[in-house]
């Protein structure tokens, strides 16, 4: 079973090389000499002029795929450390020729060494992250002052950030920090499949790991705010 998902994963590895959807650069060789996408990501992958939504941990990239099938408005790039979860994505979307979906591995907090405000950065996506309850980590979560100034570093004026999420303390921590941060609150719920129409953006895509807690009865929250005060 470990050689089988051993010789999935080197397969992964090797799709991710030749996508021409998927970027994976070296840490140490963008700190050197930068990257060169950072500021031109719209005309240099996409070689169009709409604006950008991120997914902040994708995973699979379910989320990412989803905003890219129901809108052609926007260009949308998926981010996360593990390459071997968003090939599912990235494969998906040279399949259905989403040209407008792409994926960046790296790590998040390093994400202003890979895009500018020059790249119009409309939404920021942050779909169900690790919560990092435990006491004293709270600067690891996404949501986090910490990270906010991170996204500030790459946003505009008009960039909103969306979380999404079946953790309850998440959800009340990211609402305390937008009240103490003066950020405008633009939408939440506690409950988005109950509160929110089926058309709306957070309701009309649901991820693998989402239908389960669904199934398991558990609500998900919302909260979408503007970046900058």
């Amino acid at each position: 079973m470990h050689l089988i998902m051993g010789k999935n994963k080197l397969s992964r590895f090797a799709d991710n090389e030749r996508f021409e959807n998927v970027y994976q650069p070296d840490y140490f060789s963008t700190r050197e000499q930068g990257f060169a996408l950072k500021g031109n990501w719209a005309s240099g992958h996409f070689k169009n002029s709409l604006p950008l939504s991120l997914e902040l941990g994708c995973g699979k990239g379910d989320y990412t795929i989803g905003l890219g099938r129901n809108e052609r408005d926007f260009n949308f790039i998926g981010v996360d450390v593990k390459g071997a979860r968003f090939w599912r994505g990235a494969k998906t979307a040279i399949e259905e020729g989403l040209d407008h979906v792409a994926f960046l591995r790296i790590r998040i907090d390093q994400i202003a060494n890979y895009f500018s405000p020059a790249d119009n950065i409309d939404r920021i996506w942050i779909t169900f992250p690790d919560p990092q309850p435990r006491e004293g980590k709270e600067k690891k979560r996404l949501t986090s002052p910490q990270f906010l100034d991170r996204y500030r570093l790459i946003g505009n004026p008009n960039t909103i950030v969306n979380l999404k999420t079946d953790d309850r303390p998440l959800y009340e921590y990211t609402m305390a920090v937008v009240k103490e941060q003066g950020l405008e609150l633009i939408e939440s719920s506690d409950d988005v499949y109950a509160q929110l129409p089926a058309s709306h953006p957070a309701a009309a895509i649901q991820t693998f790991y989402e239908e389960m807690w669904l199934g398991m009865g558990k609500k998900i929250h919302l909260v979408s705010f503007k970046l900058f005060p």
